[in-house]
């Protein structure tokens, strides 16, 4: 692998994790919010999340391709 892909895949392996630790941060805020019965806004949280797990699969797709 080459320097610019290492350095890619490394800057995007870094996002990823910022991305999980948002995903993770917005669930438990979510889940506060739901118990306060508040399930609508619950419910739009959960579909974004279900947004960031998709794009985080091809996003650790992206990032197999550039190591390889």
């Amino acid at each position: 692998m080459d320097e610019k892909a290492t350095i890619i895949a490394d800057t995007l392996e870094l996002l990823m994790m910022n991305q999980t630790a948002l995903r993770a941060a917005l669930e438990e805020v979510s889940l506060w919010v739901s118990q306060r019965g508040s399930t609508q806004i619950h419910d739009n949280v959960l579909s974004a999340l279900s947004m960031l797990d998709a794009h985080a699969e091809g996003i650790s797709s992206g990032i197999e391709r550039l190591r390889s």
